[in-house]
């Protein structure tokens, strides 16, 4: 079918779909001509509202030469005056622009797509809130935007905002970013079904490339989108004071109505788990809880990787003293507390009430900087090294079964290699120079066997509910609900 479509159908879509935008653009310039603030929040004219009614059509259009021949609606869209915002999941694709232009709600961009050729000005029609990589304010300005906006009593056009922040694989709702939920007004909820099979549809971290997801989608014969508008979703004042949860509240109620669960994990989490650095984390890893962890007492990795050599400093002026809960609270500079508990013991190695605090560096340096392993394992020789500058095997193993969270590996190997004199003892020049002449010493010396048992895994789980790209949503049981396993020590 592929082959066919391709030779076929797919060239005529692609120029019509082609064809549409570049129809779109000159009503969109015309349209967004000598537009300022106080005429936005002004109703809109008969002639803008003509255009809106046109360009709707022309993007249904578009839609359509894409094999989306009926886009089904569930639901009422609330009016802007009853939620000022509306927030939409799953985010899985970029066809989940769909619901954009069938509402020409503003949505948050970044501030470089309004120099795209052709798109930049369809973007600008809608009045979007650009959020600005090169300014380092951008985050607190866009939410102070968005808070004016959806403050103004139905003035502004409402806001879509996909609170997940990336694009996933629909099989579960990831941690929603609290964005659309600080100003604390009511949002109506949006919730995205794509019932087709195969999903040529879903795009990912890992998986078909954008243009690839094009082709397989314009070579199907039909392709099915549900849009439901749920009711709108009203805070309470505990809510309106607490961002993250009304974020959690909304989500489980989406979630609820798309027979999904939820998971705690984020984007970042995900990051951390397939980061390309030479040391890729195992599917047992336990990072990702430690990450966790680390969110729950509010510290996050862009932010802490300023103060991980104040970390390290303070771990190298203790001499390999070990630490108990109090002494650990306090290095920390945060009262105990069950999260706290928590992390100390994901490090206590006996369960006898102490842990060794450069464990805890090494962690915090990979979730850092999950991609910069020989930095984290440099930062780990000088956290272990003797007053000569070496380590021994056992050193070594404390290192890596930090670095990778696992709580046994078989360091021999790798040892007996970077050591070619059989010293007994390695500095981080032998290791430095050996990773460069085997950059996958990783998958060489430490999991071989794993890394095999692994992939072939991954192939038997191609047939994971999104289809075509692997499932790699976490299991979602509950942290707080699991017993702590120890995994590090």
């Amino acid at each position: 079918q592929i082959a066919f479509m391709t030779l076929t159908l797919f060239p005529i879509r692609l120029f019509f779909a082609a064809f549409m935008m570049l129809l779109a653009w000159p009503f969109a310039f015309i349209a967004s001509m000598g537009s300022d603030e106080q005429e936005l929040e002004k109703p809109l004219s008969w002639w803008r509202k003509i255009v809106d009614i046109l360009l709707k059509a022309i993007m249904r259009m578009m839609w359509l030469a894409g094999g989306f021949h009926w886009i089904t609606v569930k639901g009422r869209r609330a009016l802007p005056a009853e939620a000022a915002i509306l927030t939409v999941a799953p985010h899985s694709s970029y066809f989940d622009a769909i619901p954009v232009t069938m509402t020409f709600a503003s949505i948050v961009m970044k501030a470089e797509s309004k120099d795209i050729p052709v798109w930049g000005t369809l973007i600008k029609y809608i009045r979007p809130v650009f959020v600005s990589r090169s300014d380092q304010d951008s985050r607190r300005k866009t939410v102070e935007e968005i808070k004016r906006r959806a403050q103004s009593d139905g003035k502004w056009p409402q806001i879509m905002i996909f609170p997940e922040g990336t694009c996933t694989n629909r099989s579960c709702l990831i941690t929603f970013k609290p964005g659309a939920f600080i100003p604390g007004v009511p949002v109506q909820p949006v919730v995205l079904r794509y019932p087709n099979k195969p999903d040529t549809i879903t795009w990912t971290w890992q998986g078909p490339g954008a243009f690839e997801i094009l082709w397989l989608t314009l070579c199907q014969f039909h392709n099915s989108v549900e849009i439901e508008f749920l009711p709108v979703y009203i805070p309470s004042e505990e809510e309106r004071k607490n961002p993250v949860l009304y974020a959690n509240n909304v989500r489980r109620v989406m979630a609820e109505a798309l027979g999904v669960s939820v998971t705690d994990y984020t984007f970042e989490d995900c990051q951390l788990a397939l980061a390309e650095g030479q040391l890729r984390l195992p599917s047992d890893t336990c990072l990702l809880e430690f990450a966790k962890l680390m969110r729950s007492l509010g510290l996050k990795p862009e932010t802490l990787e300023d103060d991980l050599d104040k970390y390290a400093a303070s771990a190298m002026k203790m001499k390999k003293e070990k630490v108990d809960l109090k002494e650990f609270s306090a290095y920390l500079e945060f009262p105990v507390s069950h999260t706290l508990e928590s992390m100390f013991a994901l490090f206590d190695e006996n369960e006898d009430g102490v842990i060794d605090i450069r464990e805890f560096v090494i962690a915090l340096s990979v979730v850092c900087k999950p991609s910069k392993t020989l930095e984290t394992i440099q930062l780990a020789f000088q956290l272990y090294q003797s007053e000569s500058g070496t380590i021994t095997e056992e050193d070594l193993a404390h290192i890596l079964k930090t670095a990778m969270g696992v709580s046994q590996i078989d360091v021999t190997h790798l040892f007996r290699a970077v050591d070619e004199e059989e010293k007994g003892k390695i500095t981080y020049d032998d290791f430095y120079t050996f990773a460069e002449l085997h950059p996958h010493f990783a998958e060489d010396y430490l999991y071989a066997d794993q890394m095999e048992a692994e992939s072939s895994l991954e192939t038997s789980s191609l047939s994971a509910p999104n289809g075509i790209c692997t499932d790699f949503s976490p299991d979602n049981t509950g942290y707080t609900k699991k017993p702590l396993q120890k995994k590090l020590n």
